[in-house]
């Protein structure tokens, strides 16, 4: 059982790897379940509903200082076209988690090394993010109507994140950081190391640029929230790298190591 567990690891991080074998299924299954217990945990943080309001307008006076509260503005300016409202909430939905799961599993047979890359980074950032959500609650835009925000997503597409089937996996005041731009940011790195094609690398700028527009616009977020997002990509895409071109080939090593020893540990034995 050792000997197959050792195995096992040894295949999986082998970073050039291009077959398909059955013990992917453990892969995509721990993934599944670790992105699972992500939800689960963030919508599980108690929600400090005084905290939250209370830090939120902290963020809109300090924006308001810096003469960078626009997100009034660009709500407005959304909900002005509805072709506009249907391109934000698009945007905001399908070009997170459902691209992500896209991108994740053509990455996983295009390119292995490049899917660890993006999967360690999103996991990563996720932890932080989860360390923040309780830390510091913060109200998305579309909890202060006294600045006129209209929460697109619930009025014109039917997808609000406060129905009843969501709420085990929603925690309404996790805005900061937006994991939205952190992690369009993350695809949009990895899709650059991971091909020439110009066409590609721009789909994923553009979807980075239309999600920064879309947090905005949809009254999800605040700019403070996406400029902490991509601070949070950038710690998280350094662990992923290091684990890529050290931490990976270390482990690698060990357990080529330990399983030279136990082979003639057998083999002395027979």
């Amino acid at each position: 059982m050792r000997e197959k567990l050792l195995w096992y690891i040894h295949e999986v991080t082998a970073p050039e790897r291009t077959r398909l074998a059955w013990f992917d299924l453990i892969e995509l299954g721990l993934m599944a379940v670790g992105f699972l217990l992500y939800f689960l945990v963030r919508g599980g943080i108690v929600d400090r509903v005084g905290d939250a309001l209370e830090h939120a307008r902290w963020i809109i006076d300090r924006q308001r200082a810096l003469g960078i509260f626009i997100e009034p503005a660009i709500n407005e300016w959304a909900l002005a076209a509805s072709w506009r409202v249907r391109l934000f909430n698009f945007a905001y939905f399908w070009l997170d988690f459902p691209l992500i799961i896209t991108v994740g599993l053509l990455l996983f047979w295009r390119s292995r090394r490049h899917y660890t890359l993006l999967r360690d980074a999103l996991l990563i950032s996720g932890g932080f993010a989860l360390v923040l959500y309780g830390a510091y609650p913060v109200a998305p835009p579309r909890f202060l109507p006294e600045w006129g925000f209209v929460d697109t997503l619930e009025q014109f597409a039917n997808l609000s994140y406060q129905a009843q089937s969501m709420r085990p996996f929603v925690n309404p005041f996790a805005a900061v950081p937006s994991l939205h731009v952190c992690w369009a940011l993350l695809l949009a790195i990895v899709l650059f190391r991971a091909t020439r094609s110009w066409l590609v690398r721009g789909a994923g700028v553009a979807s980075l640029a239309l999600q920064a527009v879309a947090v905005l616009a949809t009254s999800n977020h605040y700019i403070f929230d996406a400029s902490v997002g991509m601070a949070v990509s950038l710690p998280a895409l350094a662990a992923a790298l290091w684990l890529d071109r050290d931490g990976y080939p270390r482990l690698r090593r060990h357990l080529e190591q330990r399983a030279r020893r136990l082979a003639a540990l057998h083999t002395t034995r027979v």
